[in-house]
């Protein structure tokens, strides 16, 4: 096996898989995220889950969302709750960097803000550092991100 070829994955542990998957394939699906369709050439999750004999109540204890050449997302249902900073987050990178004119970053990051909170997000706190325009922001769960 080609080592070099193995994929990443992140995982991030949640109370609703499906919901906080759904809310993640809005915010990413400019950057090409999607809910991968069934293995097998099942219709649906839900098909596929029982014919692995998975029972019904267990069908929301994971969901997953791919994007070609890109680390795939992996949500868990875990029993506790979220408390405290993510040690980990997700840079949206909405301004485009130092090399783009600060006022222009303030206005695409304005834009995709707006956009995340349309779909459940929350603003947070807006930076501006080394050349560089972000706010931080909350998906549905509380896991903190930026933009």
């Amino acid at each position: 096996m080609d080592r070099s070829a193995l994929p990443v994955q992140v995982v991030i542990d949640c109370a609703d898989p499906a919901a906080l998957a759904e809310f993640w394939a809005g915010a990413l699906a400019p950057r090409g995220y999607a809910v991968p369709a069934p293995p097998g050439g099942f219709a649906d999750w839900p098909s596929f889950l029982a014919a692995q004999g998975l029972p019904e109540e267990r069908f929301n204890d994971a969901s997953a969302l791919e994007a070609e050449g890109q680390p795939r997302l992996f949500f868990q249902r875990v029993p506790e709750p979220k408390e405290g900073k993510n040690r980990l987050h997700l840079d949206l990178l909405g301004g485009g960097g130092p090399s783009v004119p600060m006022e222009e970053q303030r206005r695409r990051v304005a834009a995709e803000v707006e956009r995340l909170e349309g779909l459940g997000a929350v603003r947070g706190e807006e930076h501006a550092e080394m050349g560089v325009h972000w706010v931080t922001m909350r998906d549905p769960e509380g896991n903190e991100f930026c933009v």
